[in-house]
C-alpha cells in the first residue's frame, strides 16, 4: 500500500475494522510518519453470459431473479423463497470454474429449482425458455412432468 502522501511503499496498519461488506484499516507511513486509511472490499468476478445467438453479457442477477419473479407469478411462493433460490442459483453459477456460462446452463439450473418448487412456476418458465411453438410442444412437456411424478 502506497502513503498518499510522499508515495512510499514502507507502511504498518495500526487498526483494522470489519464493516458490512469491507475491511477498514488505518495505516501509518514508516517514512513521513502520516496516518491515512484504507477500505477494501472484495471483487465479485464478473461473470459473463453466452446467449443462444452467442452475444455475450455480464451476468445480472436482478435479470436471473425477475425471472424466476414472472414465472412464479401469482402462486403461493413467498419473496424470501424466490431471493433464496436466485442467490443458490446464482452462488452456483459464481462457483462455476469459467467466468462464462450459456444461457442453456442457467435455464436449466433454474428449471431444476422450478420443478422441485412449484409445478406451474416450471411450466411457465419452460414453456418461455424451450420456446414452445406450439400446444404439443406444451403438451409433450407437461405429459414428461407428469410421468416423472407418477413414476412412470
Amino acid at each position: 500500500m502506497k502513503c498518499p502522501y510522499c508515495i512510499s511503499d514502507i507502511t504498518k496498519v495500526t487498526d483494522t475494522r470489519h464493516g458490512k461488506g469491507f475491511t477498514r484499516r488505518r495505516r501509518e507511513c514508516l517514512d513521513c510518519s502520516k496516518r491515512f486509511t484504507t477500505y477494501e472490499r472484495v471483487e465479485k468476478a464478473g461473470m459473463i453470459v453466452i446467449k443462444k445467438d452467442g452475444r455475450k453479457e455480464p451476468f445480472s442477477f436482478d435479470k436471473l431473479k425477475m425471472g424466476i419473479t414472472k414465472a412464479c407469478e401469482k402462486r403461493p411462493i413467498s419473496e424470501q423463497k424466490i431471493d433464496a433460490i436466485s442467490k443458490q442459483i446464482e452462488r452456483k453459477i459464481r462457483d462455476s470454474p469459467s467466468i462464462e456460462i450459456e444461457t442453456k446452463k442457467i435455464g436449466n439450473l433454474v428449471m431444476r429449482k422450478l420443478k422441485k418448487l412449484d409445478e406451474v412456476a416450471y411450466m411457465r418458465f419452460a414453456s418461455v425458455y424451450r420456446e414452445f411453438g406450439d400446444l404439443y410442444a406444451f403438451e409433450k412437456e407437461l405429459k414428461a412432468l407428469t410421468s416423472t411424478k407418477t413414476g412412470r
